[in-house]
C-alpha cells in the first residue's frame, strides 16, 4: 500500500491578475514537483477568491443604515458587516467580533470574508461557485500534466463548544465528498448504521496543518497516496458537498427546537 504523504506547493502572493492553475503548475515545476495519478490537491478558499477577483477594497464599500446597526451590536467593521449582509442568505446571531451566518446553505462565521491574507485595507470573499472553482482548476492541471487527480477547495471553520479551527471542504471535483460507511461492521460485527465519512473534510483539515493561517505561502497542498477513487471527467464529478436539511442537523435542530 502507498505510504500517505502531504506535500505543501509555495507560491508568490496571489492577485486577481493570477489564474490559479497556471500559478500552481508554475510553482511546481519551480519545486520540481510532479502531479501523479491519484493526487489531490487541497487548495485554499482564499487563493482561489483573490484569482477570481473577489477581492474588495473596502473604501469602495458603503455601509448601509442595518449594517451600521449590526455594526455597533457586534462590534465588527461597518464596512465588513454591509459585506456580510450581502453576502449571507440569513444572520442567525453573534458575539463581539463575529456574526453566524447561512451562507449558501451552509453554516459561516461572516459568510466567509477573510481579512488574513489580503491587502490593507481589502478584505476576499469567498468563491461564488467552489464546485466549479474544482472543476476548472482540475480540468486545467489534468489537461497539463496528463494524469487523473481531484481537488478540494477548503477553508477553516470553527465548531461548537470548542477552541481553534479546522479544515472544512467547500467544493470539489474527482473524488466523492462524503464516503458512506452504513452498513459495514465494526471490530465486534456490529453493523454501522449512522457513520458516513467526510473525506474530503478530513482531507482539508490535514493539510491545514502544513498551511497555516498566516504567513506561511502555502495555498495549496498535494495529498498522495490516499487511494481514493478517482472519478473520470463527466463521471458525475460535479458531485456538491452534500447538506442536510436544518432539522436533522444535531447542533442547529437542537438549539432550534429550544427556542
Amino acid at each position: 500500500m502507498q505510504q500517505l504523504v502531504f506535500i505543501p506547493v509555495r507560491t508568490p502572493i496571489l492577485t486577481p491578475e493570477d489564474r490559479i492553475s497556471d500559478a500552481l503548475i508554475g510553482s511546481m515545476e519551480k519545486e520540481r514537483i510532479t502531479p501523479e495519478d491519484g493526487d489531490i490537491f487541497i487548495i485554499a478558499e482564499s487563493a482561489v477568491a483573490t484569482t477570481e477577483g473577489r477581492l474588495v477594497d473596502l473604501s469602495s464599500v458603503t455601509p448601509t443604515e442595518e449594517a451600521l446597526r449590526l455594526a455597533e451590536k457586534y462590534m465588527i467593521e461597518p464596512r465588513e458587516m454591509e459585506l456580510i449582509l450581502r453576502e449571507a442568505d440569513e444572520i442567525i446571531g453573534g458575539v463581539p467580533g463575529v456574526v453566524l451566518t447561512i451562507t449558501r446553505g451552509v453554516l459561516s462565521p461572516n459568510t466567509g470574508i477573510d481579512s488574513s491574507n489580503a491587502p490593507e485595507g481589502h478584505v476576499t470573499l469567498m468563491p461564488l461557485n467552489p464546485t466549479a472553482s474544482a472543476r476548472e482548476i482540475r480540468s486545467a492541471l489534468e489537461e497539463h500534466y496528463g494524469c487523473r487527480c481531484a481537488v478540494i477547495i477548503s477553508d477553516s471553520r470553527t465548531q461548537p463548544l470548542r477552541l481553534g479551527t479546522i479544515g472544512v471542504a467547500l467544493g470539489c471535483s474527482g473524488i466523492e465528498p462524503v464516503e458512506d460507511a452504513r452498513g459495514r461492521r465494526d471490530l465486534y460485527g456490529k453493523p454501522l448504521r449512522i457513520t458516513q465519512r467526510a473525506i474530503a473534510d478530513n482531507l482539508a483539515s490535514a493539510a491545514q496543518l502544513l498551511m497555516g493561517e498566516a504567513s506561511e505561502g502555502v495555498p495549496a497542498v498535494i495529498a498522495r497516496g490516499t487511494g481514493l477513487y478517482m472519478r473520470d471527467r463527466g463521471d458525475g464529478e460535479a458531485q456538491e458537498i452534500p447538506l442536510i436539511p436544518r432539522d436533522e442537523c444535531l447542533f442547529f435542530g437542537a438549539l432550534r427546537s429550544n427556542d
